[in-house]
């Protein structure tokens, strides 16, 4: 059987201000990548946090079926808030230990309810450090934030 993979990224151009999301979808056999997949997408006012949850959001909301997926993302406040500090803010109410509500808590709950229906292992890499498959999720990250960008003025133009 196939493994699928897939690889999330966010970026922010000020945080808050424009952002974009990123994910880079692949069934693969060994090294033999079968099927590949790209989706992007932003916001004109958000922040990284944000774009960081809704890749790996929209990786799991865009399987048609149940799956056995591995998430990769260069987001240790998502690998570790979906694998640890979820489960205390769920109990808490969706408070934090210090009885704050949790931030990003709409994408914590859209997280949670997309990951019911799969198989999910979380894995961190580090980001902009070379990994081909995290910089093209970067790329896509980027692409998606793009047309929420202010245009920069050409020589001459006020």
């Amino acid at each position: 059987m196939p493994e699928l993979l897939a690889f999330t990224d966010g970026a922010c151009s000020g945080n808050p201000g424009p952002g974009g999301w990123g994910v880079l979808l692949q069934a693969r056999d060994g090294d033999t990548i079968l099927r590949e997949r790209e989706l992007s997408g932003g916001e004109a006012e958000t922040t990284n946090n944000r774009m960081e949850l809704l890749a790996a959001i929209t990786a799991l909301e865009t399987l048609e079926r149940a799956a056995a997926v591995t998430i990769i993302t260069d987001s240790t406040y998502v690998k570790n808030g979906v694998t640890g500090w979820i489960y205390s803010w769920k109990k808490n109410g969706w408070r934090t230990a210090a009885r704050k509500p949790v931030k990003n808590e709409d994408l914590w709950r859209r997280l949670d309810a997309a990951q019911e229906r799969h198989r999910v292992t979380w894995e961190w890499v580090k980001g902009h450090a070379g990994h081909p498959e995290n910089e093209r999720a970067d790329e896509l990250a980027r692409a998606g934030m793009a047309p929420y960008k202010p245009k920069k003025p050409k020589n001459g133009e006020a």
